[in-house]
């Protein structure tokens, strides 16, 4: 894993980058950025890691289907992040070609980082770094993917191995749309942050 050179093509490809040894000195960066918005994120195990929502929603109005209040669903969560002002996500892999690469199953979360906010944030532990597309798409299926299916409890052959990707038709199939993002959307800001440590799947 190469971070300098991850940065450097993520740049040269048009992404605003910021580079934190540490998960608290990213989250300290993005509590101080984020102020007084609406702010949609998706579902990710480095933003809970990272204690996002607690610290943004004691100053912004914070959409998440895993902390949706008592009595709203998370279909009105997923409908009002969509919404936001500011979006955060994290990925599941990034080349250091500069690719971006996240794989979902409902599709909030890939909707959100292609279109429908002021601002969209890419958070990612280096852990989440491949050394060319190919190896990053890999990494998306055979590795992040079963960990998701295990931590959501699906019934997938992936979740019960927990080893690779089988390409399945379950009913229960995380893997269910690929975007890749060569370069930021022309209709919104998108800043990734790298943070030197290991952080989500």
């Amino acid at each position: 894993m190469n971070v300098e050179k991850t940065i450097e093509n993520l740049t040269k490809r048009g992404f605003a980058v910021r580079y934190f040894p540490t998960a608290a000195e990213a989250a300290a960066y993005l509590d101080a950025s984020i102020d007084n918005k609406s702010v949609g994120i998706g579902g990710a195990v480095t933003l809970q890691q990272m204690g996002i929502y607690e610290a943004l929603s004691r100053h912004n109005q914070v959409y998440w289907q895993w902390y949706a209040p008592e009595g709203v669903s998370k279909e009105e969560t997923y409908a009002k992040a969509a919404t936001a002002d500011v979006y955060l996500s994290s990925v599941n892999a990034i080349a250091e070609t500069g690719e971006l690469i996240n794989i979902d199953g409902t599709g909030n979360r890939v909707a959100s980082t292609l279109y429908g906010h002021q601002k969209v944030y890419l958070v990612a532990g280096v852990n989440k770094i491949a050394a060319d597309y190919e190896a990053a798409l890999w990494r998306a299926r055979n590795i992040a993917s079963p960990k998701n299916a295990q931590r959501l409890h699906k019934n997938t052959p992936c979740a019960q191995k927990g080893d690779k990707c089988y390409n399945c038709s379950s009913p229960d199939r995380i893997c269910r749309g690929l975007v890749v993002l060569w370069e930021p959307m022309n209709c919104m800001e998108t800043e990734v942050i790298l943070v030197g440590e290991s952080l989500g799947y």
